[in-house]
């Protein structure tokens, strides 16, 4: 199956949601003005038949044969049932998306996966990054009930459900990079309320998004932005290199926890290989090929940060002291790689 999407007969297990979620959902309704046609149509049916089951993990509805649900019929189930190689997370994705597609109705565009899994690397440790796309900025009552949702899944007892991390971009910020600095409505990992932030709003994301960005439902994600200018990338990551370690040391210490130093040599490896080649890879791919085009002197360092990655987050787990003075050092190595002219 290809991993942009896939024509995979779509789950039908999910709920409809409550009898009382979905009359104060009626309720709101007739005080707000909301996008589309046909919603309280949709909910008033879907009322009627009162579709209730005990597993229903968020007051969210799917389309109901029949009725005049307002989104996009092509894009109200997950169109890749298999996004990931882990089950659970491949359910709770379909979960979200059908959730989702009932929230924003004719607003959303697609629901993308990116970073980590997009790039082929992710594994157990790994966070979900997803970019939701819609057509045009949220309304109050969609934002209200996407932090509902979101709220609502982190409390449930699965494994990745504490672990998504993404935001809603409108799609006119999304296509070029003049929509860079807007804020748009992110989930952090591991937490469970949502703010808005500029995080996913980056050259990264639209890179990973548009070149390997996994499909769960809407179109083609090169149909939604442009291709990033590889010396954009380039001299992004050239300004980044110089201030990452003092920015590392304002949310966590390399020399306190031995996941830090690791994080901090694999994203060296990454910016550098972005400068390197004007692309975006994962921090396992950047740091196996640091390995093979860095000095040899830094193998050892980076080779202790590829075995790692199997180890995960440990705030109990502090660095050895040589390993965090070597991590300064190399710092220092990728400052100075960093600003080499680039040849050719």
């Amino acid at each position: 199956m290809d991993r942009r999407g896939g024509s995979a007969e779509p789950r039908l297990d999910l709920v409809l949601g409550r009898q009382d979620d979905l009359q104060n959902v009626l309720q709101q309704d007739g005080c707000e003005e909301r996008e589309g046609e046909g919603l309280a149509q949709h909910l008033g049916e879907a009322l009627h038949e009162q579709v209730q089951a005990p597993s229903c993990w968020f007051s969210g509805w799917r389309r109901t044969p029949g009725s005049n649900w307002a989104g996009p019929a092509s894009i109200a189930l997950m169109t890749n049932d298999q996004p990931t190689q882990f089950p659970e997370l491949n359910g709770l994705l379909q979960d979200l998306v059908e959730n989702v597609t009932g929230i924003l109705e004719a607003n959303l565009v697609g629901i993308y996966l990116v970073g980590s899994f997009a790039l082929g690397d992710a594994d157990i440790h790994s966070d979900c990054d997803f970019l939701v796309v819609v057509r045009n900025p949220l309304t109050s009552h969609q934002e209200t009930r996407l932090r509902a949702l979101h709220r609502e899944v982190f409390r449930q007892p699965r494994q990745w459900a504490q672990h998504l991390e993404g935001s809603y971009a409108p799609r006119s910020d999304l296509r070029t990079l003049r929509g860079l600095g807007k804020k748009w409505l992110f989930l952090d990992n591991a937490h469970e309320e949502m703010e808005w932030s500029t995080h996913c709003n980056s050259l990264e994301h639209r890179w990973s998004l548009r070149e390997t960005g996994i499909t769960l439902a809407g179109p083609d994600p090169r149909d939604l932005v442009d291709k990033v200018d590889p010396e954009a990338i380039r001299q992004k990551m050239r300004d980044l290199v110089p201030v990452f370690l003092p920015d590392l040391a304002t949310w966590i210490r390399l020399d306190q926890i031995a996941w830090a130093q690791r994080y901090a040599v694999a994203t060296l490896c990454r910016m550098l290989y972005s400068i390197e080649t004007g692309e975006i890879a994962s921090k396992r791919a950047s740091l196996v090929w640091a390995r093979h085009h860095l000095d040899p002197a830094w193998s050892d360092l980076i080779q202790h940060s590829l075995d790692g990655r199997s180890l995960g987050w440990n705030p109990n787990d502090p660095p050895s002291k040589e390993r965090a003075r070597q991590t300064l050092t190399f710092a220092e190595y990728a400052k100075a790689r960093a600003a080499q002219p680039q040849e050719g």
